[in-house]
């Protein structure tokens, strides 16, 4: 038979990694021009960009005219684009950015001529378990990959499962995605270098012809390619040029017999460099603030502003999804790129907070402005407390908080502020001078409620809403002037502000609904018998009837949770070594771990009956970096000190935790450890749509060794304890699974090093990053320990990680002051145990008519939900992952949805 391969010719764009973006793009053109050049010189070249559409987009913003010459290769099936916007991280995103990644890429491809339906994943860092769900249900069969499949696949292709037992046929690209650049090293030996290629890996194509991946990073192919294989082919060797798409509808003829189930995160054929997962701590922690900042702005927009912003929404997303390149919110750039990722995700986080603050705005118009308003981005009803700014109550008096219905509730008074914002002597000459600082009725940034005007003195009283009748400056200047002149000399002009207090209020607020009240003094209210049991504290102990905290003399904490369950030692502190670089942490030969702190102190911060809060701080001697030959630390040590907020809140049974220091230490890797009551072989972390089981090591082969560290975005479970996340990171069983490790920081210096312990090739180049050591810069982590000896279900983490990762929204009312509160109301409402909603959004849609809001629920278990949503629509149509309508589904009293095991449904209703 004869020897028969396609060759797909392709690049691989990493869009900013060793260089920044701006210089990779100078690049991406040249390349680009070349294949446009090379596709219309010879009718039989064919081309497949890397799955990503912001290479085209990057190109055609510099090569505007070249789109129609672009479009017209592309409907003809010689230029494959799509389906992605970025070749993302898979694991250091929400599964809903994931989602609108796909959505955006497969829109900007049908621009151009339309997407390859193949969910081409060429050089990821291992993949998520849901990700054959993600492209099922966008209608797309089939995917190709590298990184990250274990060893049970033999052949070149295997069927990949999700946890709802969703399939793709998966095309294994087991030698990489440039495994035929090696075939065409001498030009006139293709022939005989295919030959031998095709003998030794036989055992893995079957009757499919070798796929040849024709590519390369940041190289478009030579243009005499074509040529070359046709002078190769010959009647004992059939060669094809093809798209990666061709290859996989028109040439492949063998079923996938091997079937993997859940995520890739295999070290077998490639590596998987987890280090990113650690590394460059701000990304993540950027990422997930802008992520939940656009999610709280749609759901708003959605249901409580007139305004459509979805262009501005568009705009943040856009700037989202660049940033989860794999090579970008992993932070294993250079510093001036993770500098310019930073920036991007900053300003998506700016664009979603202005649609969010202009949504609320509309529903505080209603409020009046000595109230506030308080927003559930959530889709169930919720119990929180929220800080806010008020009049500070006279001397002795209590404040209270007063809803629309009159039942008051206690108020936990937190700190009051000065009054004087400034005192001053000016000679009466210099008045009007003064008065220029006015605007109208503003001064100091507050608004002028009233003013005394005595002989040699000027007061103003300042206040945030005023109290007091109309302000007229003119009026104000023509009397000072009068005054000034009648009295010469020194005139003493003090500014007031009221007295104000922040005070922490509870509220109650409907599923993705509005509440408002007022703060004002009055009596204590009488507890009623829903009123949960109160946070107390002192300096080493927290409590609130179902989380206990005791703090031991080294700084830890015994927390004992509302089943009885006890952990003890929660919260010790290891920092060692890391003579790694930005893609895998590796400890030095000889290295100095420091767990024992040298001072330990503890204060009091606030008592109850809200929120009770400890702050422990540990002072270490950490050694100050590697010393010259890297696997040694050095002998001079940092003291450090390192402060531990420890925090319970009424009703809450989990206590929150937040870590902080100055890191003023070099080449060193600290983490949190939560000992277990029992030694544990599995753990389970919760990310992009599923929750993931894993064990006490990871499957090895390549290159790499497989060191256990593990994704985890929303929680973290082991045995007993439960952790829940503020943003994406990794984490460790230690100890033979006594222990659970979170990595806090990873500082590095090196994108790659050239000679790893634990990696036999160099990742990049050797380029110093010094950014990675985050020198000088503040290290904050916040998380909160749930102890539940009934698994993660039946501690509810899903819901828990919801709730501790979104907090409700408030806003002062604009209304006049005095007028009456507002009823509350509730927006959309999902009722469902287990159940993640991951996006509420307007949706425009008038192709498919169905427009209207968008619900995306996940169920979040193995036995699936039963979900029922209600709130003010009467029609509902199920989509796919793309928007496109599947069925209409029956609105009786809300909508009732029987979701499979692990299955993402999205609805839209109106």
């Amino acid at each position: 038979m004869p020897h028969a391969a396609v060759f797909v010719p392709h690049f691989h764009w990493d869009r900013e990694w060793y260089e920044p973006f701006q210089v990779f793009r100078h690049r991406l053109v040249t390349a680009l021009d070349t294949v446009l050049e090379t596709a219309e010189a010879d009718p039989e070249f064919r081309f497949t960009v890397d799955g990503q559409m912001a290479a085209v987009e990057d190109y055609l913003e510099m090569r505007p005219e070249n789109r129609d010459r672009l479009a017209a290769l592309v409907a003809e099936g010689r230029i494959a684009i799509g389906p992605w916007l970025i070749l993302l991280d898979e694991f250091l995103c929400s599964g809903e950015t994931i989602v609108r990644n796909l959505q955006l890429g497969w829109a900007v491809a049908e621009g151009l001529g339309g997407a390859m339906p193949i969910g081409y994943l060429p050089d990821m860092f291992g993949h998520i378990a849901q990700m054959p769900q993600i492209l099922a249900r966008a209608g797309i069969e089939h995917a190709a990959l590298w990184r990250g499949v274990p060893g049970a696949v033999e052949g070149h292709a295997f069927r990949w499962r999700a946890p709802d037992g969703s399939e793709v046929r998966t095309e294994f690209l087991f030698d990489g995605y440039d495994n035929g650049l090696d075939l065409l090293l001498v030009p006139d030996r293709i022939g005989r270098a295919l030959g031998e290629y095709t003998e030794t890996t036989a055992h893995r194509w079957g009757d499919d012809p070798v796929l040849a991946m024709a590519g390369t990073d940041h190289t478009a192919p030579d243009p005499r390619l074509a040529a070359w294989l046709r002078r190769a082919a010959g009647p004992d060797r059939a060669i094809t040029l093809a798209t990666l798409d061709a290859y996989v509808r028109e040439h492949v003829r063998d079923e996938a017999a091997t079937v993997v189930t859940g995520e890739l995160r295999s070290h077998v054929r490639g590596n998987i460099l987890p280090g990113v997962l650690s590394v460059r701590l701000g990304l993540k922690q950027r990422m997930a603030v802008a992520e939940r900042t656009i999610d709280h702005a749609e759901r708003v927009n959605a249901l409580w502003s007139r305004r459509d912003d979805s262009p501005f929404l568009s705009l943040a997303w856009h700037k989202i999804i660049e940033s989860t390149a794999h090579d970008s919110v992993v932070g294993s750039g250079t510093d001036e790129t993770c500098t310019q990722v930073e920036a991007r995700l900053a300003e998506a986080a700016q664009i979603a907070r202005a649609v969010r603050d202009a949504a609320l705005a509309e529903p505080a118009a209603l409020v009046p402005g000595d109230g506030h308003l308080a927003v559930n981005p959530l889709p169930f009803p919720r119990e929180a407390l929220v800080e806010v700014e008020v009049a500070a109550p006279p001397g002795g008096t209590m404040l209270v908080a007063t809803t629309p219905d009159g039942r008051e509730h206690p108020v936990q008074l937190i700190s009051e502020t000065p009054t004087v914002l400034s005192d001053e002597r000016v000679d009466a000459s210099q008045l009007e001078r003064v008065l220029r600082r006015i605007h109208r009725r503003e001064l100091f940034g507050l608004l002028i409620d009233h003013y005394e005007l005595t002989p040699g003195s000027l007061v103003f009283h300042l206040a945030e809403v005023p109290a007091g009748g109309p302000f007229d400056l003119l009026i104000l200047r023509r009397d000072v002037a009068a005054a000034a002149a009648a009295h010469p000399g020194e005139w003493r002009v003090l500014t007031l502000r009221e007295a104000r207090a922040t005070a922490l209020v509870p509220v109650h607020v409907p599923a993705c609904g509005l509440a408002s009240f007022r703060v004002a003094p009055g009596d204590r209210p009488a507890a009623s018998a829903a009123t949960p049991a109160p946070a107390a504290a002192t300096a080493r102990a927290l409590s609130n009837g179902l989380v206990e905290v005791e703090i031991a003399d080294d700084g830890t904490l015994n927390v004992t949770g509302a089943d009885g369950t006890v952990l003890n030692g929660v919260g010790r502190l290891v920092d060692g070594g890391d003579r790694g670089d930005s893609y895998n942490y590796a400890p030095p030969a000889r290295d100095v771990l420091v767990s024992e702190p040298t001072e330990v102190g503890f204060e009091l911060l606030e008592s109850g009956p809200l929120r009770a809060r400890v702050r422990v701080t540990r002072v270490y001697e950490w050694p100050a970096e590697l010393s010259r030959d890297r696997d040694v630390r050095s002998v001079r040590t940092v003291p450090t000190p390192v402060e531990t907020l420890v925090e319970v809140r009424a009703g809450e049974p989990f206590v929150r935790v937040s870590t902080a220091f100055l890191n003023q230490c070099a080449d060193h890797r600290l983490r949190f450890h939560v000992p277990l009551p029992e030694a544990v072989d599995t753990s389970a972390s919760a990310g992009q749509f599923a929750v993931t089981e894993r064990g006490l090591s990871a499957e090895g082969g390549w290159g790499e060794y497989p060191i256990p560290t593990f994704p985890a975005s929303c929680f973290v479970s082991a045995g007993a304890a439960h952790v829940l996340l503020a943003h994406s990171g990794e984490y460790e069983l230690v100890d033979g699974g006594r222990e659970l490790a979170l990595t806090l920081l990873r500082a590095v210096g090196s994108i790659s090093v050239n000679i790893h312990p634990l990696r036999d090739e160099p990742a990049a180049s050797e380029i110093p990053a010094p950014g990675a050591q985050d020198l000088g810069m503040r290290i904050e982590n916040r998380f909160a320990v749930l102890p539940s000896a009934a698994g993660w279900a039946g501690a509810r983490a899903v819901a828990r990680a919801e709730e501790f990762r979104n907090d409700v929204l408030v806003t002062r009312g604009t209304a006049p002051a005095g007028d009456r509160l507002p009823p509350d109301a509730a927006g959309i409402r999902v009722d469902g145990t287990d159940v993640l909603v991951s996006a509420v959004r307007r949706v425009t849609d008038a192709g498919h008519g169905t427009g209207g809001i968008e619900i995306r629920l996940t169920a979040m278990s193995d036995s699936g939900a039963h979900v029922r949503v209600t709130g003010p629509f009467t029609e509902a149509t199920t989509v796919d992952l793309l928007g496109r309508p599947l069925s209409e589904t029956p609105v009786r009293d809300g909508l009732g949805l029987d979701l499979a095991p692990w299955e993402i449904r999205t609805v839209r209703v109106r």
